[in-house]
């Protein structure tokens, strides 16, 4: 199947996901999540919107523990980290997400916590289009983390300027690509 294709199928399967299965595999996802991730000092993780796993779970977690937040911001067409704290002015994006205001941050990160709609069995994610996470990670130094559904691994093709993620966490647990054991 072609990524447009994958795109909009996987669209329907997460918006037609159940209440009650959702917020059960959400926090199972953050459970992994904190157990296997949580030992790292800076985090930039997606703000997630509609039907996309719930990254509220694993921020809150995080920000409990003292963590450093980054959530993403579009603006020019490249996608830059942002320092985040709960009660961080926030704008609604033209994508529907809200993205922190405040300047970007240009320090090191160690953990990439990335959306997708689908995601391969060699590592490599779908998301919705406009490349800006292959772009924002290709070349850092960066533990690349996908978070979704189970259901959403799919096989497909890749393109030259995909980034694969070191690991893909789902409901039923961690998927190593070839990330350091943990």
């Amino acid at each position: 199947m072609d990524k447009e294709n994958l795109r909009r199928v996987m669209k329907i399967k997460r918006r037609y996901l159940g209440e009650i299965v959702r917020l059960e595999n959400d926090r199972a996802i953050c459970e992994v999540f904190m157990r296997a991730f949580s030992g790292y000092g800076s985090y930039f993780v997606y703000n997630s919107f509609g039907s996309e796993a719930r990254t509220d779970l694993i921020t809150d977690g995080l920000s409990a523990a003292g963590k450093r937040l980054y959530f993403p911001r579009v603006s020019g067409g490249e996608m830059c980290a942002v320092p985040y704290t709960a009660g961080s002015a926030m704008t609604r994006s033209a994508y529907g997400a809200d993205e922190p205001q405040g300047e970007p941050f240009c320090g090191g990160i160690e953990v990439c916590v990335a959306p997708l709609l689908a995601i391969n069995s060699r590592g490599y994610r779908i998301g919705y289009g406009g490349g800006y996470y292959d772009r924002f990670l290709a070349g850092r130094d960066i533990l690349k983390i996908g978070v979704g559904y189970d259901f959403q691994i799919a096989e497909f093709e890749e393109e030259g300027t995909d980034v694969p993620m070191d690991y893909f966490i789902s409901e039923r647990g961690i998927y190593n690509f070839g990330g350091k054991e943990i």
